[in-house]
């Protein structure tokens, strides 16, 4: 892959980026604002006397979708070079599957399994002295779940002349979880959800946090995938757009 094409997809990746982090904007306003104004209506209840340094609307408007789309187009450029280096490497996939395949995967690695061991919580939860540590202790599982994922590509790609690729994806996927599960049983513990606090809302928040990157991981595969398409194989593209406008024509 040459440099121009490095550079193509990276650009597109970037664009796929921001289009992801377009709906994953919608489905934070939608889905994950309401329960944090009500983990923040819990928290005055306990600050009534603090000033607050920026005002819910703006956090909750301009603020999210800074956030958002900055993040969309920084993972869609660093998403893009992942997708340069894998395409051709893991397997015989078309631009289109290796960009859901590695969308999937980096969900999968950088969010879902962190997730499982330090959850996202809402405002009010959690101490303001241990933040350094939780956020430590975070980065570190998504450090190791991250490599962990990588080494078990490698270790499928390894066993596959010798057990087939269906037996090697098994012996990669079972290594992957049993040493996650061993992260997950060594390293400490985190729970500072306070006692008064509705378990209804903690859920809802939570979840509403892996729907999101669920739609923002998703939505850069889907969006990503196309645009790979049209840049590698733009003889397939033109032919498939041929085939469907004479369909459609009769």
């Amino acid at each position: 892959m040459n440099s121009a094409t490095v550079r193509n997809l990276l650009v597109r990746g970037m664009l796929a980026g921001l289009g992801a982090g377009v709906l994953a904007l919608i489905a934070a306003y939608f889905l994950g604002e309401p329960n944090v104004d009500s983990a923040i209506g819990l928290e005055h209840h306990s600050h009534e006397h603090e000033v607050e340094v920026v005002s819910r609307s703006l956090q909750s408007t301009a603020g999210l979708a800074t956030g958002v789309l900055v993040y969309g187009v920084a993972f869609g450029g660093i998403a893009a070079l992942a997708y340069c280096f894998a395409l051709g490497r893991v397997g015989r996939f078309g631009p289109r599957a290796t960009a859901l395949l590695l969308s999937g995967t980096a969900l999968l690695a950088v969010y879902v399994v962190p997730f499982l061991k330090y959850p996202a919580n809402p405002p009010s939860v959690g101490d303001p002295d241990t933040i350094g540590r939780r956020t430590t202790l975070y980065f570190l599982m998504m450090l190791l779940s991250v490599l962990l994922a990588v080494g078990a590509i490698l270790l499928g790609k390894r066993l596959a002349p010798r057990l087939g690729n269906w037996y090697a994806t098994l012996v990669a996927v079972a290594a992957f979880a049993l040493l996650t599960g061993l992260a997950y049983v060594f390293l400490p513990v985190v729970n500072e959800v306070p006692e008064h606090f509705p378990a209804t809302l903690l859920w809802r928040f939570r979840l509403s946090a892996l729907a999101i990157q669920t739609v923002l991981w998703a939505g850069f595969g889907l969006l990503f995938g196309e645009l790979a398409e049209r840049l590698l194989n733009p003889r397939l593209t033109a032919a498939r757009t041929a085939a469907q406008t004479v369909a459609a024509s009769h």
